[in-house]
């Protein structure tokens, strides 16, 4: 049966034609939406072609009562702020000299397992900063890293400050030990850095111990860690370290 356009179906009120809706028929029902008409702001589409330019296009939003729902927008980097200047390793201004006797260990960086070290071969850890002779501490030291490229350039400027004298004037730097960051062997660019150091203070290789890593001793160290240990009991014991 032939329904004219302007009729009503199953008793529906023929709806006014609303600029921005659009009217459905669901079972025989014609429904005209409630929402308001979709609204784009000029520029809409693909960004714009010069994607180098920064200009972004606008979103577009549908106008809901208490919702927006925004198009998406092409990723804006984010930058990064600098990192704030300043030494890792404070120098000590305090009058006096430090102790002559007993060994410390100085951390280059967080987690380099200088207090594991001192746990095990003895002496004092001092964190990440320098012997203060107010404190009465040890005028040798032994800079402590681990051999990521994140612990090499710790050691590295550690080594800079103590070449520009940022340092106690009387402390003695009597090596560097760098402690295996994961088990196996370090890739080519980490080895070259290494012989880099080595030509600037003695270095200590230490190896993955995993005992360590779970805060447990070992009956027999490995021979590194043996040879480490005869320099430092030489320390303590007040005879000369020798490169």
């Amino acid at each position: 049966m032939h329904v004219p356009p302007d009729a009503a179906v199953d008793g529906e009120q023929t709806a006014e034609a609303v600029p921005g809706r659009h009217s459905h028929t669901y079972f025989g029902k014609r429904i005209t939406p409630a929402s308001a008409p979709i609204e784009e702001a000029p520029g809409m589409g693909l960004p714009a072609d010069d994607p180098e330019s920064g200009v972004v296009p606008p979103a577009r939003t549908v106008a809901r009562p208490g919702r927006q729902v925004k198009r998406w927008q092409p990723h804006q980097p984010q930058v990064a702020a600098p990192p704030v200047p300043g030494p890792v390793h404070p120098v000590d201004v305090s009058p006096g000299r430090l102790s002559g006797e007993g060994l410390a260990w100085v951390a280059a960086h967080g987690g380099c397992g200088a207090t594991t070290l001192t746990a095990v071969l003895g002496g004092v850890d001092l964190g990440c900063r320098w012997p203060q002779a107010a404190r009465n501490e040890p005028a040798r030291v032994l800079l402590v890293a681990r051999t990521h490229a994140q612990g090499l350039r710790a050691a590295s400027r550690a080594l800079n400050a103590i070449r520009e004298g940022r340092h106690p004037a009387d402390m003695q730097l009597m090596g560097l030990v760098l402690v295996a960051d994961a088990p196996g062997g370090l890739p080519r660019p980490l080895l070259s850095r290494i012989k880099v150091l080595r030509s600037a203070v003695p270095v200590y290789r230490i190896p993955w111990i995993p005992a360590w890593r779970i805060g447990k001793k070992i009956d027999r160290l490995p021979r590194q860690v043996t040879k480490l240990e005869q320099r430092v009991r030489a320390v303590l014991l007040g005879a000369r370290m020798t490169a």
